[in-house]
């Protein structure tokens, strides 16, 4: 991999972190909320959905986000992104729908790719 290549991987993996770091400090923030719109969207335990969320959101982003376990972390992600689309935004006329598509694909080139140089998964040779 080139420098070029290796800072836009950098950067890629802070913009995507930042997105579920944020959200998932949202979410801890606002948890009657969540649980509220979980509860609406008919999934059951939405206390241990709610839970989940904000675990992988926090947990994972800040993962992603130091390159560690980093295509584990982006299969989730991508996983997540996917259903949230189908649950929460089920019409293609909804822009959430196509944003979750799309950070789900970034998620998989994150998997197909891994973090890149600068990452603590590179430090560990994974």
């Amino acid at each position: 991999m080139n420098a070029a290549n290796d800072y836009a991987t950098l950067v890629g993996r802070i913009f995507l972190s930042a997105l579920f770091v944020l959200a998932g400090i949202n979410k801890a923030m606002g948890a009657a909320g969540t649980i509220a719109f979980i509860t609406d969207a008919g999934l059951p335990l939405p206390q241990l959905v709610y839970a989940g969320t904000v675990a992988l959101e926090l947990g994972g982003g800040l993962l992603l986000l130091v390159g560690y376990q980093a295509r584990l972390v982006a299969l989730a992600f991508a996983v997540f992104c996917i259903a949230a689309a189908v649950v929460f935004h089920p019409s293609l006329s909804d822009p959430s729908f196509l944003k979750n598509f799309a950070l789900a694909g970034g998620m998989l080139f994150v998997f197909a790719n891994g973090a890149g140089r600068f990452s603590l998964d590179a430090r560990r040779g994974a």
